[in-house]
């Protein structure tokens, strides 16, 4: 079977306009974690009328398609919630207008990450029409609460609705590179406890804010001290929030609380690093907990786990990192770079968790994630459509190459 990645550029700009407008649709919509219903139905709608084969939403509220049926089982996942916009006057464009000006869609998940939900559509709806592989069943997911808490929405799938992916492409931005890993998180509180006194006469008191000053110093030191991967990069640890229990503003707080975002590098365990900062020597009257997901999600169920998100890496040999390599190479006529992420996607499910393989690639520039300036360009939708249509092709043309 010869692949023609010309061919299907070429079929990916006929459906230009599409994938531009549905983009733009998204983006109008505002979704946060847990406020996606909106957007969601408006996904079902389009994935319905482009003629796949089951389209439904799961009971965490994740949009689902079919396409095929066959025993080697691809999944494509694009999550749909975006973080919010700040302060709105710090926009160059309406976030929520999707403007279309120079080639690029701007707005509010133009990077992070809507353009892969519209791509991957209208490549699935590219490869119905040149014939899905026999060997074939492509999934595409625009996923839920990935910002809240990234990764919940595929261990939902994989783990309460039955579907579990034998290869996974993410769709965080990678600008147009084939990344293959990602460091992993955790995230904790520490707790120190005090007593309570006025304001006015703090010596009768015990100050917990106080017992959080050293923790503060001994944390940006061990931060220096943390190992480094040749691939993924340096462990971190960050101190990120700070909070207290106070009766009034002319009170000495009972407690506080001190947030903190350790990033995980290869070969670091989550006991490991909560270990580290519970050795601190600050840390003798403090409490170190790892902290919990608990929400509800648009659709009314329950969200719950230790916020723990494993790091992970696919051998750069492995065949699902060639398989989309080649497919990416078919429609540039480039090889792309391969790389990996410097934040954490929904992959901390399948590959950290399940050790599925797993890829990302993706239109839209990391950086730009989170940003009052996220765009997209137009010319990269289109040949991620290309390069999305092709990806079940050529692997199954790799299928013994994916265990």
């Amino acid at each position: 079977m010869t692949i023609d990645g010309a061919a299907a550029l070429e079929a990916a700009r006929e459906h230009e306009s599409a994938i531009v407008a549905f983009l733009r649709e998204m983006i109008a919509i505002q979704s946060e974690s847990r406020h996606e219903g909106e957007r969601c139905e408006r996904i079902r709608r389009e994935f319905e009328s482009l003629g796949f084969d089951e389209v439904f939403i799961d009971r965490l509220g994740n949009v689902v398609a079919r396409i095929g049926n066959g025993p080697l089982k691809i999944l494509i996942d694009g999550h749909i919630d975006c973080v919010g916009v700040g302060d709105p006057d710090a926009w160059e464009h309406d976030p929520f207008e999707g403007k279309l000006e120079d080639g690029k869609v701007w707005g509010r998940g133009a990077v992070d990450e809507l353009p892969v939900v519209a791509c991957a559509a209208y490549g699935a709806k590219m490869l119905i029409e040149r014939g899905v592989p026999d060997e074939v069943t492509l999934y595409l997911t625009a996923s839920v609460m990935e910002e809240d808490c990234d990764g919940y929405c595929l261990l939902h799938l994989i783990q309460n609705e039955g579907i579990r992916p034998d290869v996974v492409v993410i769709g965080e931005p990678t600008d147009m590179g084939v990344y293959r890993g990602q460091r992993g998180r955790v995230e904790a509180v520490v707790t120190a406890r005090g007593v309570s006194s006025h304001a006015a006469h703090p010596d009768q008191g015990v100050n917990a804010l106080y017992k959080l000053a050293p923790v503060l110093q001994d944390v940006e030191a061990l931060n220096e001290r943390l190992p480094s991967d040749e691939f993924l990069g340096k462990g971190t640890v960050v101190a990120t929030y700070i909070e207290c229990d106070s009766a009034s503003l002319n009170a000495v707080p009972a407690a506080a609380r001190l947030y903190i975002d350790r990033r995980l590098t290869a070969g670091e365990t989550p006991d490991d690093a909560l270990a580290e900062i519970a050795a601190l020597p600050s840390m003798a009257d403090c409490e170190l907990k790892m902290l919990e997901y608990d929400e509800i999600s648009w659709r009314g169920e329950r969200a719950h786990q230790d916020k723990f998100y494993p790091a992970w890496v696919l051998p750069e040999d492995h065949g699902l990192v060639r398989g989309v390599v080649e497919a990416v190479e078919l429609v540039t006529g480039e090889k792309p770079r391969i790389s990996r992420w410097g934040f954490s996607t929904n992959g901390v499910a399948t590959a950290g968790r399940f050790g599925i393989p797993t890829v990302g690639f993706a239109p839209g520039i990391e950086e730009l994630s989170h940003t009052t300036g996220e765009w997209v360009a137009v010319a990269d939708l289109v040949k991620s459509a290309a390069v999305y249509s092709l990806i079940p092709e050529v692997l199954a043309a790799r299928k013994d190459e994916l265990t």
